[in-house]
């Protein structure tokens, strides 16, 4: 371990809420993530980087166990959330997807209410006793997701009907909803224009005093814009992990000082 990384231990207080050990993920034949070892921090924003197809997102994945949906995905390796391995056997990812929730980069609210949206994963786990306490869940979930005061009129409005943005602030109050302990955010503002994309990244700053946040973006100025820790993934491997100012002004491996400058990706 090199002294930076002691110092940056010893200057932060925030405790390991995830932590990956070896982890290789294998679609097929395809070896799409390589030995990943990383720990990330509860209550920071930790953005994953890298070129397309680097396995950014898959790894990402592996996090709520999105890869077990796909037939020829096979994980190795451990995932642990708070000291609890994620891929144990007595796991219900059902369960475990409330505590880590997922916001993906095209909007996707379903096709209901506003309301509906939002009550869907407390109904499913049985998070109200009543309505009025389904009522309380929802709008402090649009509050978090800073859209109340631009759906509290029209709760019975479909999803559907809102702009790109506020859809995608929809998703995150969906997401958090089941009071999750990590949100993940798959490039949720690629499909956003300017103005939409500075409301979802100001509200990435605001839910990390909640939540570990984990965001993969191919916007590096949005990386370090949002997230204190930033990991460069290259070819399947994680090839550099630290805290996002370093990482983007003094790059320890040749690679990700290639990517940072555009001259790679």
């Amino acid at each position: 371990m090199n002294t930076m990384t002691i110092m940056d231990r010893t200057l932060n207080t925030n405790a390991t809420k995830i932590t990956a050990k070896d982890v290789n993920v294998y679609y097929g034949d395809t070896h799409a993530i390589k030995d990943v070892n990383v720990e990330i921090e509860a209550n920071t924003v930790t953005a994953f980087i890298g070129p397309s197809g680097c396995g950014k997102s898959t790894f990402l994945r592996c996090i709520n166990r999105m890869n077990d949906t796909i037939d020829v995905c096979r994980v190795s390796g451990d995932i642990l959330l708070d000291g609890e391995d994620i891929y144990d056997k007595r796991v219900d990812p059902v369960q475990l997807r409330a505590k880590v929730g997922m916001v993906f980069q095209k909007p996707n609210p379903f096709p209901k209410s506003i309301y509906d949206n939002v009550s869907y994963g407390p109904k499913i786990h049985g998070l109200a006793r009543n309505k009025a306490e389904m009522d309380e869940i929802v709008e402090k979930s649009l509050r978090r997701a800073a859209i109340w005061n631009e759906v509290k009129d029209r709760l019975d409005a479909p999803g559907t009907g809102l702009s790109g943005g506020q859809q995608q602030r929809l998703c995150i109050a969906r997401a958090i909803a089941t009071e999750p302990e990590v949100l993940l955010m798959d490039e949720p503002c690629s499909a956003l224009d300017p103005i939409a994309t500075a409301q979802v990244e100001e509200l990435i700053d605001e839910l990390r005093g909640r939540y570990s946040v984990v965001i993969v973006t191919h916007s590096m100025q949005q990386a370090a814009r949002v997230s204190q820790k930033t990991a460069f993934f290259h070819l399947g491997n994680l090839v550099e992990f630290g805290s996002t100012g370093q990482i983007f002004t003094n790059p320890e491996d040749p690679r990700t000082e290639s990517y940072i400058t555009g001259r790679i990706g």
